[in-house]
């Protein structure tokens, strides 16, 4: 029944495999847990599978402010009589509602984790239930389910900041993939697996290897995979991937030493990749600084990493011409000279578009 318990942090509904053991264990009619955790505005009611609905619904109001379940004492099993008081017409409701679904009497026990949880453990049954042999499962059961719960919250933790996480790289058009020595995948986010499906630079190849389009990317991937295999010590490595749309990469060494029982990993690579084309940007950049088109044609190369004199070659221009263009996109974007442009545009409301 331990290993149920433990193992009841990654069901659905949650302990309900240790619920139903407890259940046929005692000969209870319902065995329930009722958890508050901290900040929560509903507490979370779970019940074995043969519970009467309406011992269940008793059960979980039973543990909700006023009624005294919230004054029990940590770790102390408590029988029904303990806990309603027959002169309350709420406790009345509880004690009635609780025999309508074959609930005439109950043991409990309160588990506190401060600043994390209370939760309530319970068996509700009636005739033939060995109330004092329930009461000591209880207690024994009692420090488990808060070793129990407590990996619960944990795992509660790092879900949601799991989740803020993939949204800020999902907003940053952001994604990572960890590599073993071969380049063949071992980790990969969901948001870098949307970025496999709307780009062609880069796919899963065979074995699951990670495989740019490029030959000449391909190569240069493999050599720095290769060398962060052999020391974990060198230094972060930058490959662009495509200008258009702008996709880079980011590759850094790392030693993967957990026991999760894949193939070790030793390159982690964040990719950037933008959503859409030059076009579609220099079309938001005339929108957004009221641009005209030639000029947002140049403020997209500068912001690219180009010279003036460089972008003017790309773009067919004079280099007097550029830097005519140039004064108008540093007045109408707000920019004192070309660094500050490069920021404005690349940290502008681009850059969640």
């Amino acid at each position: 029944m331990l290993n149920a318990l433990y193992e009841g942090v990654f069901e659905q509904p949650l302990w309900s495999g240790f619920l139903n053991q407890l259940r046929a264990r005692t000969g209870a009619a319902v065995a329930t847990i009722n958890l508050d955790t901290e900040g929560d505005a509903d507490m979370i009611n779970l019940a074995s599978d043969n519970g009467s609905p309406l011992a269940v619904r008793a059960l979980a109001d039973s543990a909700r402010d006023p009624r005294p379940f919230r004054q029990m004492r940590a770790g102390r099993v408590y029988a029904l009589a303990e806990l309603l008081d027959p002169r309350d017409p709420r406790h009345r409701a509880i004690g009635d509602t609780m025999k309508a679904g074959g609930v005439i009497d109950s043991r409990s026990i309160r588990v506190t984790d401060p600043g994390r949880f209370d939760a309530w453990l319970g068996c509700g049954g009636g005739d033939g239930v060995n109330w004092p042999s329930v009461g000591a499962q209880l207690v024994e059961l009692g420090p488990h389910l808060r070793t129990a719960l407590r990996l619960f919250s944990t795992l509660e933790r790092e879900r949601f900041r799991t989740t803020v996480a993939s949204d800020a790289f999902r907003r940053l058009n952001m994604g990572w993939i960890t590599l073993d020595a071969r380049c063949q995948i071992v980790d990969i986010s969901p948001e870098m697996e949307l970025l496999l499906q709307r780009t062609a630079v880069l796919r899963r190849g065979r074995y699951d290897r990670l495989t740019p389009a490029s030959s000449q990317v391909d190569r240069e991937l493999t050599a720095i995979v290769k060398g962060f295999a052999q020391t974990d010590d060198a230094p972060p490595r930058a490959i662009n991937l495509s200008r258009d749309p702008l996709i880079n990469m980011l590759l850094r060494p790392m030693r993967d030493t957990s026991l999760s029982g894949q193939r070790p990993a030793v390159a982690v690579a964040y990719v950037s990749g933008d959503r859409l084309s030059e076009a579609d940007r220099c079309d938001q950049l005339v929108d957004l600084f009221q641009l005209l088109p030639s000029e947002a044609r140049l403020a997209w190369a500068i912001a690219q990493g180009m010279s003036i004199a460089q972008a003017a070659d790309a773009l067919g221009l004079t280099l007097e011409t550029a830097r005519t263009y140039s004064k108008r996109i540093y007045a109408k974007t707000g920019s004192s000279g070309q660094p500050d442009l490069v920021r404005n545009i690349l940290t502008s409301v681009l850059a969640l578009a």
